[in-house]
């Protein structure tokens, strides 16, 4: 193999995305809420979907590890993909929606903590039960990521004792603990307090400074513009523009998007 060929296969291997998504489309009943969605992802970046209500943009997170499965397209995270439009048996489709799952976590609105198990119990649950890995090997684990959210002194704490905020960063330490190849995020501080936001949200900008690839949902205006590598505006099920931060929030192309940002950023 000549040296420009052994160049050619690194820089395309190099470039592959982590994620892409293909013609992805959802309806329920008579109501299509996705159509023509196309995006990529870049391994270590960070996607923020924008959006007014019944856009669509919590249904294409969702479908990304298949809580919400598609009616038709085309995902893949690495190398692992779904043709959502493709006729499979029941067990073949099942294997290959365990799989995607696999690849991705999801931080939820609300907290979906196990109440009856302590902070730390939360965390190690899914990586030897549901990954069937030694326990000696977990609980380290899961104290470093305690240490890493701030929570380090609440290990045997139960959820009850905690903060919304706290319960949020649990979350992401939890969902962190299945080493997920993606991290989804879906209004992870819609549900909390104002003043318990920016403890969650700097949580998250750490995470985007190690370099996690990270798809979010979110209003946090000033956190897509901290953070993101790229911005999805969705209104109407499709995307509306796409860009870099900077262009879509601070000048947007798009009179849709102007005026959604007008009432989010100047409510009054």
């Amino acid at each position: 193999m000549s040296t420009d060929e052994s160049t050619d296969e690194s820089t395309d291997e190099s470039t592959t995305p982590l994620l892409e998504v293909t013609d992805l489309r959802k309806s329920f009943g008579d109501q299509e809420v996705l159509r023509d969605i196309d995006f990529t992802v870049e391994q270590g970046t960070v996607t923020v979907l924008l959006g007014p209500s019944g856009s669509g943009k919590t249904t294409v997170l969702r479908s990304l590890n298949a809580l919400e499965v598609p009616d038709a397209g085309v995902v893949r995270i690495e190398d692992v993909e779904v043709d959502f439009g493709q006729a499979r048996s029941r067990r073949d489709a099942d294997r290959d929606l365990a799989r995607l799952r696999r690849q991705s976590a999801m931080v939820f609105q609300a907290h979906h903590l196990f109440p009856h198990r302590t902070v730390l119990q939360n965390l190690t649950e899914g990586p030897i039960h549901a990954q069937g890995r030694p326990e000696a090997e977990v609980v380290p684990e899961a104290r470093v990521l305690l240490e890493q959210v701030g929570l380090a002194d609440r290990e045997d704490a139960y959820p009850s004792q905690l903060s919304g905020g706290q319960q949020q960063r649990v979350g992401i330490a939890r969902a962190l603990a299945l080493k997920p190849r993606l991290m989804l995020f879906d209004e992870p501080t819609s549900a909390l307090d104002p003043e318990l936001v920016g403890e969650v949200l700097g949580v998250m900008k750490d995470l985007a400074a190690e370099g996690w690839t990270m798809v979010v949902v979110t209003h946090e205006i000033r956190f897509a513009q901290q953070v993101a590598d790229q911005v999805l505006f969705l209104d109407d099920g499709v995307i509306a523009e796409r860009g870099p931060a900077s262009q879509v929030i601070e000048d947007p192309r798009e009179a849709r998007t102007r005026q959604f940002l007008h009432r989010i950023l100047d409510p009054l």
